[in-house]
């Protein structure tokens, strides 16, 4: 039986990071053929989600010595997966494990090598989605464009499905959100064929914890021009 790694960089998530793992559990993926790694890799958080995610039954968790943001984190969780397939899922409840069964779907019957959710694809900004993170993040699928030469609806999303192999030999050096770019550049240059599919998302505000800012756009621009060729 294959196997999905789920690597779940998390920081500061006691609100929502059991709920989400009793979430993933549920999900099935054994009509086909795939089980399930969960990692949830804790980015030195000083509150209970490292105890909260250790205690969760068949969760592997990877401790950081120090708070080194969201991309360090993410790549702890590659180096320890051993999935055939990986996929990146927030730690938060903005987005729906059971759209897992769709994207795999499309990653193993070859309709790509890479395989993103899209909050966009067959439809608008969700309404609790303020204007500036929807017009930020449609705007970065210009970049990508301009720089990778590849247009996707969504490559801010936090759904995104690899062959765990092909992903571990990608060399990745950025620690911060701008990580998700990095992939998608790096992945664009050595011809991966990228497909979206559509998938469920449920916003959440800053108030609730949403930790990205107008800073990490401009770092997502300079992410795209840095790797650009690879």
């Amino acid at each position: 039986m294959a196997t999905l790694s789920i690597v779940i960089p998390a920081y500061n998530e006691e609100r929502f990071i059991g709920t989400l793992l009793d979430k993933i559990r549920a999900v099935d993926l054994q009509s086909l053929g795939i089980e399930k790694q969960i990692i949830v890799v804790d980015d030195c958080s000083s509150d209970r989600t490292a105890e909260i995610a250790g205690n969760a039954p068949g969760v592997t968790i990877k401790r950081m010595p120090v708070n080194g943001g969201k991309g360090r984190a993410v790549r702890a969780g590659i180096e320890i997966a051993t999935g055939n397939y990986l996929i990146i899922q927030d730690a938060d409840l903005e987005y729906e494990p059971n759209d897992y069964v769709p994207m795999l779907q499309a990653l193993t019957s070859g309709r790509g090598d890479v395989v993103y959710g899209s909050r966009y694809l067959g439809r608008g900004r969700h309404p609790d989605q303020s204007l500036a993170a929807y017009l930020g993040g449609r705007s970065l699928s210009i970049a990508a464009l301009i720089f990778t030469g590849c247009y996707l609806t969504d490559t801010v999303t936090a759904l995104k499905l690899f062959h765990r192999e092909q992903l571990a030999t990608v060399p990745l050096e950025t620690s911060g959100f701008e990580l998700d770019h990095e992939i998608t550049a790096k992945m664009a240059q050595r011809g991966a064929r990228i497909v979206e599919v559509p998938i469920r998302y449920s916003p959440r505000s800053r108030a609730e914890g949403k930790k990205i800012g107008l800073r990490d756009w401009f770092r997502a621009v300079r992410t795209f021009l840095r790797y650009r060729n690879g």
